[in-house]
């Protein structure tokens, strides 16, 4: 997009998202959430009003709009009129939906084996990708940004620079996946991504890597409704079922709060299946005593 082509109002809050040093997806995400706003006033929204901000809703509503959109659009407004209008009276008209969160999809040691397996070629690049995404619980922007020198072999550990939250983090390298990693270099030879993308200098895209993983669903004939963010959901789970300390997944997963990791506690059906129900021991305790 050239300068010329830019508002007044664009700019400045483009401004502001880099003073706060927002990342670059928040800012896309916003700068598109404000340009739906003001195609649907077909005015400025300098000149919004409580009124324009309910009709606003209520046509994402009568759209279908999904709840994370709609969350998405209510932060990317709360911005622009806190922060680059200095309008807060409108502030406490911009309130986020709250529903329950559902239970992530899981899949089974063997599954996650036969979809990685499945994995397409030439070459062992979605191989090692999946492998990655599985092994190392990441996000799908986090693997696709990963570099050659975040592989640190002497300490066994991948440095994941800047994921969620603009946070650095170390996850665990397996001796299995780091001979993977190996002779997916012995291929490729990159010396920047350690998955390039099509175009010189560009990683690979998580359009791709999802694309990837579907096929790779559809030959390892998984009937399961998965996403390249189901192999971090079943990371996570597995070593819950391993007894690892959540405090530990908590931060390998990157997340800020452990209430976010305590999900998982829900569908590690292996650990849920071990404890033993209190109405078992009362059986065995009966059983005792006659």
């Amino acid at each position: 997009m050239t300068q010329n082509k830019i508002s007044p109002l664009r700019r400045r809050m483009i401004e502001d998202m880099i003073i706060r040093k927002l990342g670059e997806k928040t800012q896309k995400g916003y700068i598109r959430a404000v340009r739906n706003f003001t195609r649907f006033l077909k005015r400025s929204p300098e000149t919004a009003t409580p009124e324009d901000i309910r009709r606003f809703f209520l046509h994402l509503e009568e759209r279908g709009t999904g709840t994370p959109t709609r969350n998405n659009t209510v932060s990317a407004l709360r911005f622009l009129f806190a922060t680059t209008l200095d309008r807060h009276d409108l502030f406490k008209h911009l309130r986020f939906v709250h529903e329950p969160r559902k239970l992530p999809v899981v899949l089974s040691r063997d599954e996650v084996a036969r979809l990685i397996e499945c994995a397409p070629g030439p070459g062992l690049k979605y191989k090692a990708a999946l492998s990655v995404a599985y092994g190392a619980g990441l996000r799908a922007s986090e693997l696709v940004r990963l570099k050659v020198s975040d592989i640190d072999s002497d300490r066994m550990i991948i440095k994941v620079e800047q994921g969620k939250g603009r946070k650095d983090r170390f996850v665990m390298l397996s001796p299995h996946l780091l001979d993977l990693l190996r002779a997916w270099w012995l291929q490729s030879r990159s010396k920047g991504w350690l998955f390039p993308g099509r175009e010189p200098g560009n990683h690979v895209t998580t359009r791709q890597l999802s694309r990837v993983c579907r096929m790779a669903v559809e030959m390892a004939e998984i009937k399961k409704r998965v996403s390249l963010h189901t192999l971090r959901h079943s990371f996570a789970t597995h070593l819950l079922e391993q007894n690892v300390d959540i405090r530990i997944i908590q931060v390998l997963m990157g997340h800020a709060k452990l209430d976010s990791t305590a999900l998982y506690t829900q569908v590690a059906t292996k650990t849920i299946r071990e404890v033993m129900s209190p109405f078992e021991v009362l059986a065995l305790k009966k059983k005792e005593l006659s």
